[in-house]
């Protein structure tokens, strides 16, 4: 599997993320080291940032926000997030992340 992308043991996904909030457009921007990059639009402050982050990939995953929960990062641009388990969403990423290279 990717560097950043992991599958726990329950099925959930781990996922390494470089984000860059305030860009002019939202979506991922290739690797960035061993993290997906990812651009917001959302400013990073109170919180805006990781909301539009995990909008974001609730988006891309087709799940519910509650499905993506931020583990670790709050106040980084380096993040750790999971995503509960469901069929088709490591693949729906990896779509992701390929189209934008």
């Amino acid at each position: 599997m990717e560097n950043w992308l992991t599958e726990a043991a329950d099925g959930s996904l781990i996922l390494r993320l470089h984000v860059q909030p305030g860009a002019k457009r939202i979506g991922f921007a290739g690797l960035h080291g061993n993290a997906a990059k990812i651009r917001l639009s959302a400013p990073p402050v109170d919180g805006k940032a990781n909301a539009a982050l995990c909008a974001f990939l609730a988006e891309i995953c087709d799940a519910p926000k509650s499905d993506v929960r931020l583990l670790s990062g709050e106040a980084s641009r380096t993040k750790r997030i999971r995503i509960a388990p469901a069929p088709n969403r490591l693949s729906r990423l990896r779509a992701a992340l390929a189209a934008s290279e």
